[in-house]
């Protein structure tokens, strides 16, 4: 049996509807998923819209916010080739809808035939009175004194012993053209056979910067357990260095059975506190928190001071729990067996993770253990917290990620998921459409210019900008990147710029980064020895090396220029050394332009020319402009795209330079805006 492609001609279908919608943008997987942005942020709309015959085509994109009953519409603007667009904006958290309506527009096509017509000197009493039927019609869709004019200017045009030249002039008013546009006949519209979703998400969502630090390390010599009145004592430096988030590792108890020891060893010392990823003990589960770190009544103090300060408190969600855990005992039904009757524990062979049990979402009881994953969060979002760094959500099931993150959003808007999922692209970038806010990414792994510009503009100039924001960490307490252990500070102090000017949201593994810790567990591999993952760690955040100073500079910079704080400008600039990378990110205006130059090599100081994409900038060739290098201070006139620079790495890796125009004032002399 073949299925018929005519047209059903049903009591619903009107075949009277010319107008065709095809290649609507943005959409993702086509409007599978949401696409993605921050409250004030643009969402351009282009759609193709066409259709038989010469007669004329117009479109408007029809929005509105979730709670919204009655839709807004913005007129679409022709580009030519059938090709049409509008803009329409943000305004509130929450999910917004938007699709696009066209139709056959007969008074504009009218209005262009009547012109060709005069202008050629041809008979145009008929169509006088064609362009006055079209305004009467107009007009009974018209109200008030708008309805008035148009009766009015219905009348001139009929008017048959009136002369032909002044109906003729009436009929070119573009004032009462403009008010009969205004009110077309849309009886046999087309509308786009989807309403397609955009999330409206907090601005957190695209700009930060996070600091991660283990609560337990937080106390002064590095012997007793950290608490998170420490932790509090620990803000105001965090904020005088520019930081956002304070991202905490799980904090809540930690089980004893299978407990690992320094380095990952699989027999635990007496005093070893364990990792804080082995979820779950005697003493509570994903809803408690360690004793040794404190109270419930402590953790909400904590969030009260960050904010403060104005820095959010980020919590690690991390769904797995320790052979201890209470889920163990209490839902012994969530977890999968192995032939033995035992309980299957975490592996990535060869890895093994006997100190945590996974989740078995095959589970008969999944829906139970959907719910109790779901409240976990909900839990924590009653304690104050808004920002979530998620374990390895792609070892979960994906449903209950769609599932679990929309619940939440759709009560909280507010709330921002950060996904760490080093895994495959396609996992990754589905983790994102499934409502993960912000995404660990292969950054630290991209070190050459050729890396890191092919990366960074799959990033942010495809279609994977409209659902993917990437966080850019150079490191984290899993990940010393190479790059990091033979580079030493200079590495450090590089790759620490590329963060954080390549992306708008960035984050450190702190203490260490601040420390340059670059010391591996083994050679060839990404693990930090003596790492704070297993053992609490004394760290002299004092030292004159600290790459504080650096790191405070860099974060009031990404503060006072909003070029920084979005990825949807940047755009990379030749050199004529590949070990030099330039780039830049401005705003859409060029009222603010930052340049950023990186010297890759760690040991050499490396020189050479740029060659800037001017029209990107804004500058004319002839231009003379000035290149203020917010990191040192310095000042530079410079002149056309190929300027000379020269970065030691042994000083500073890099150079930020804010970019100011040359203006001649009204008064005769030269300023740079």
């Amino acid at each position: 049996m073949t299925m018929s492609l005519l047209p059903n001609l049903s009591r619903d279908f009107d075949g009277r509807r010319r107008t065709i919608i095809e290649n609507v943008t943005p959409q993702i997987d086509g409007g599978r998923y949401p696409i993605k942005r921050c409250v004030g942020e643009a969402v351009v709309v282009a759609a193709d819209v066409f259709a038989d015959g010469h007669d004329a085509v117009a479109a408007v994109v029809c929005f509105k916010a979730e709670s919204e009953t009655e839709w807004r519409e913005v007129e679409m603007t022709a580009l030519g080739n059938d090709r049409w667009r509008a803009t329409f904006r943000v305004e509130r958290l929450g999910r917004y809808r938007y699709t696009v309506e066209g139709w056959v527009d007969h008074f504009r096509s009218w209005q262009r035939d009547f012109d060709k017509k005069v202008a050629a000197e041809q008979e145009v009493e008929i169509d006088l009175l064609v362009g006055a039927e079209l305004v009467r019609a107009a007009a009974e869709r018209a109200r008030g004194a708008e309805r008035s004019m148009l009766e009015s200017w219905a009348k001139e045009l009929a008017t048959a012993d009136a002369e032909v030249a002044a109906r003729v002039e009436k009929a070119k008013d573009p004032l009462r053209r403009a008010l009969a546009q205004r009110y077309p006949d849309r009886s046999l519209a087309t509308r786009f056979e989807r309403e397609l979703v955009v999330w409206a998400e907090p601005v957190r969502a695209r700009y930060g910067a996070w600091y991660e630090l283990f609560p337990r390390s937080a106390g002064s010599d590095g012997k007793r357990h950290g608490t998170l009145r420490d932790v509090e004592a620990q803000l105001p430096r965090i904020a005088e260095m520019g930081f956002d988030v304070l991202y905490l590792p799980p904090i809540h108890p930690i089980g004893y059975a299978f407990r690992k020891g320094r380095n990952n060893a699989t027999e635990a010392r007496v005093d070893d506190p364990g990792s804080p990823w082995g979820i779950g003990a005697e003493e509570g589960g994903h809803k408690s928190i360690h004793p040794q770190l404190g109270t419930l009544a402590d953790f909400k103090r904590l969030v009260a001071a960050a904010a403060s300060l104005q820095i959010e408190i980020a919590l690690d969600i991390a769904l797995q729990c320790s052979p201890d855990h209470p889920y163990v005992r209490e839902h012994p039904e969530w977890f999968k067996r192995r032939p033995d009757g035992t309980i299957q524990y975490a592996e990535n062979p060869p890895k093994k993770y006997q100190d945590i049990y996974p989740f078995d979402f095959e589970t008969p009881a999944w829906r139970e253990l959907w719910a109790e994953a779901k409240s976990v969060m909900e839990f924590w979002v009653e304690q104050g917290v808004t920002i979530f760094r998620v374990d390895n959500p792609h070892t979960k099931a994906f449903p209950f990620w769609e599932w679990c993150i929309g619940e939440l959003k759709t009560r909280r808007p507010e709330l921002i998921f950060l996904s760490e999922a080093f895994t495959r692209p396609k996992v990754k970038y589905n983790l994102a459409k499934l409502g993960f806010t912000q995404s660990y990414n292969y950054f630290p792994w991209r070190n050459t210019s050729d890396e890191l510009r092919a990366y960074l503009t799959e990033l942010t100039r495809t279609d994977v900008r409209e659902f993917f924001r990437p966080s850019l960490w150079p490191n984290t307490p899993d990940i010393l990147p190479q790059a990091l252990q033979f580079g030493g500070r200079p590495a450090f102090m590089a790759r620490f710029v590329l963060a954080a000017t390549l992306g708008a949201s960035y984050g450190i593994y702190g203490p260490a980064y601040e420390l340059c810790v670059n010391a591996p567990f083994k050679t060839g591999g990404e693990e930090y020895l003596d790492s704070e993952k297993y053992e609490i760690k004394a760290w002299d955040l004092n030292r004159p090396d600290s790459l504080q100073p650096l790191i405070a500079r860099v974060n009031a910079i990404r503060r006072e220029n909003p070029a920084l704080q979005s990825n949807e400008l940047l755009a990379f600039h030749a050199t004529d050394n590949p070990q030099l990378i330039a780039y830049s990110k401005r705003t859409a205006d060029r009222e603010n332009i930052i340049l950023t130059v990186v010297n890759l090599d760690p040991h050499h100081a490396q020189e050479g020319r740029t060659r800037l994409d001017l029209g990107e900038l804004g500058i004319e060739k002839t231009d003379t402009f000035q290149a203020h290098d917010l990191l040192t201070g310095s000042r530079y006139l410079w002149r056309g795209a190929e300027n000379f620079v020269r970065l030691d790495p042994q000083h500073v890796p890099a150079a930020i330079f804010r970019l100011r125009r040359r203006v001649r004032s009204e008064q005769d002399f030269d300023y740079f805006m």
